[in-house]
């Protein structure tokens, strides 16, 4: 069978456990989502990333670390971040000012994860910011899709600059709909037409930038009845086919409401991962159920390897490649380092 590892799990707590150890060493473990609660300071989680990767050198160590409240890392040194609505209302005022604090942005935010063994952050968010979403706010840059695509590729070229690539979300668009799909399962009723002429515009534009890419579990009727997540017309058909878009696609996490019914019922998170694969995510998320002993996250990983060896998902050496490339090509800057380097200290200055 082809190798691919598909599957991006947590741990509980801010050290591994055997548990833990067994997960990570599992062939469809292929990375790891930290959050607030596996951190303690930088010596505890530089310590943590160390030991992950000393069992799996390849592991995508990730974390949504944004900017603004969704910042997962606050404390002991790391820069505060802005929202990226700021940089929206920099634009404003100044728009090459606006892109230059963005690559600055982007350059803090990846040295600093880097320096502390994270390889990917998800991030950019390119929802509009149409208003009524309390979940997307002023995690967005602005309700202009020119602007937003703008400020996104200056954001992810600081990321670059800094070694670290990078995951544009929710596609299509989130922005548009007041629901939570934490909590919900949000429905978009724009034709496909008006979505790729507004919400959807930036990740045609960035078609030859965007390193990763994360559906929204959104339901968008007039173009399929499932979640853009999992539903092969917006994954094969419009983000690869007719926008072009070449790199990975994340899964948004399985266990939010919006991922858990598909086509009426409600689904197994095996089941949830298996149809997210078949439709053309690459890699799937399942957050915050190692928490009570993690047996969610075992029977995820027995299911879709039981799924692999009945023929209802083919593992994909094309996935796995992409999965490969989101790693770091570079050694990063050890924390001490990069407090004294040149490029880190004027992205500091320019930040809003």
């Amino acid at each position: 069978m082809t190798l691919h590892a598909p599957v991006v799990l947590d741990i509980a707590g801010t050290a591994l456990t055997a548990d833990d150890r067994r997960r990570i060493l599992h062939p469809l473990t292929g990375g790891l989502i930290l959050f607030a609660r596996n951190w303690v300071d930088r010596r505890q989680l530089t310590a943590l990333t160390a030991e992950i990767k000393a069992l799996r050198p390849d592991l995508l160590i990730c974390v949504d670390h944004e900017g603004g409240r969704v910042q997962r890392f606050r404390s002991d040194g790391f820069t505060h971040l802005p929202p990226m609505r700021v940089l929206g209302e920099l634009w404003m005022r100044d728009a090459l000012a606006a892109t230059d604090a963005a690559s600055a942005a982007g350059v803090v935010l990846a040295a600093e994860l880097r320096a502390c063994g994270v390889d990917l952050s998800f991030a950019p968010v390119l929802d509009l910011d149409h208003g009524p979403s309390n979940v997307i706010g002023d995690r967005a840059f602005h309700r202009d899709a020119r602007v937003t695509t703008l400020l996104a590729k200056s954001l992810m070229h600081g990321m670059l600059r800094a070694g670290m690539a990078h995951c544009g979300k929710h596609f299509p668009g989130h922005g548009f709909v007041a629901a939570d799909s934490h909590v919900d399962i949000p429905v978009d009723r724009r034709a496909l037409k008006a979505i790729l002429a507004d919400d959807a515009a930036p990740y045609g534009w960035l078609s030859t930038t965007l390193a990763a890419v994360m559906p929204a579990h959104v339901v968008y009727p007039r173009v399929d009845a499932r979640p853009a997540g999992f539903s092969p017309r917006w994954l094969r058909e419009i983000l690869r086919g007719r926008l072009g878009f070449t790199g990975a696609i994340f899964s948004d996490d399985l266990s939010m409401a919006g991922a858990r019914v598909l086509d009426g019922r409600e689904v197994s998170y095996g089941d949830a991962a298996a149809a997210a694969l078949v439709a053309g995510c690459d890699l799937v998320l399942l957050c915050n159920q190692s928490v009570d002993g993690g047996e969610a996250v075992d029977a995820l990983l027995d299911a879709l390897d039981a799924a692999a060896h009945r023929g209802a998902w083919t593992p994909a050496a094309a996935s796995e490649s992409r999965r490969v490339a989101l790693l770091p090509q570079t050694a990063p800057l050890p924390w001490d380092e990069l407090m004294h380097d040149a490029a880190y200290r004027q992205a500091l200055d320019r930040l809003p």
